[in-house]
């Protein structure tokens, strides 16, 4: 199964053997990714790795989840840098940074002017690598922006690209929606419908770079067992399976949300808001010890988590 996943990702099997986010090891149970540096103790989610998966791409947010900023860290002599403002970010709320497989461009969402006028809403914006790094920002066209909220880009290998959007017309409040490109244009974007987009609310889609599968993040459906829980579907031809939960080392009785899968195929990535319980401590703890663990990753503002890819138990890739 893990090879016919790195196929679908376009990878040999050993490609990113030396990726930064790699173990040796199995990596059977949920793990914090770079404690203490990208995940922090403070609001962090939503990774995206460059191809080489030496540069990470995250957002940090403010406790409230009020404003976003995407911070940038890169692997050096051994170790992730100090995350820094990523140079096109830092002014407006920015957010669910993506980067294409073949790394030339980089996805993300913001609430920045249009046209010098005010937003409100998030749209989503592109820019393309640069030999001095990236491009400025590009406004994506209707019909994958409009007057509501879009949120959480990824895209297929032939650019099709998948997105949240509460616009008007969905099944719920927020639906999942996809547009093709066609002569380097977006079509129509496409309402995923049933069994997908429900009458509950469905966020931030991550699809296979062939389509095969899409995972998923989802609030309120009648087999919640969070705040917000991560689903799965397969790709039947033009039909999308019945959305299957992923298991409990992913999902909790926190919020887990911002589902990706590293740029080798090996790994699962997702964010959680899970953390410090009503539990009692182990022993008393200081002031000292009490504050450090208040203002470190797993105090249940926001971590990013990694585990093994087959934990998940994906199907292989189908013949269509």
């Amino acid at each position: 199964m893990l090879k016919q996943i790195c196929t679908a990702f376009a990878f040999p099997l050993l490609a990113l053997a030396q990726a930064p986010y790699a173990s040796h090891k199995p990596m059977p149970e949920p793990i914090i990714l770079g404690r203490g540096i990208i995940s922090g103790g403070d609001f962090d989610s939503h990774p995206a790795f460059s191809p080489d998966g030496r540069t990470i791409y995250f957002v940090r947010s403010s406790p409230n989840f009020k404003f976003w900023t995407i911070f940038v860290s890169k692997f050096e002599n051994g170790q992730w840098t100090q995350p820094e403002v990523a140079p096109f970010s830092g002014q407006y709320s920015d957010a669910d940074p993506f980067i294409t497989a073949d790394g030339k461009q980089l996805y993300f969402i913001s609430k920045r002017p249009m046209n010098a006028r005010a937003k409100t809403d998030n749209d989503i914006w592109v820019m393309n690598k640069t030999e001095t790094g990236w491009s400025e920002p590009r406004h994506l066209d209707p019909p994958v922006n409009s007057d509501a909220d879009e949120w959480y880009p990824t895209l297929t290998r032939d650019g099709t690209i998948y997105f949240g959007s509460d616009r008007p017309g969905g099944h719920g409040k927020t639906d999942l929606y996809r547009a093709r490109l066609v002569e380097g244009k977006y079509v129509s974007a496409e309402n995923l419908g049933e069994p997908i987009d429900t009458a509950a609310d469905e966020y931030e889609p991550f699809i296979a770079p062939d389509e095969s599968f899409l995972l998923f993040m989802a609030a309120e459906r009648p087999d919640a067992v969070g705040r917000g829980d991560l689903y799965v579907s397969y790709r039947h031809g033009e039909k999308w399976s019945e959305p299957k939960k992923l298991g409990n080392k992913i999902n909790s009785s926190s919020t887990e949300y911002s589902p990706k899968i590293s740029p080798d195929g090996k790994y699962f990535f997702w964010s959680s808001t899970r953390g410090l319980t009503e539990a009692p401590m182990q022993k008393r703890l200081d002031t000292t010890a009490m504050m450090e663990k208040f203002r470190s990753a797993g105090n249940g503002l926001g971590d990013i988590y990694q585990i093994d890819l087959s934990e998940l138990h994906l199907e292989g890739k189908r013949d269509e």
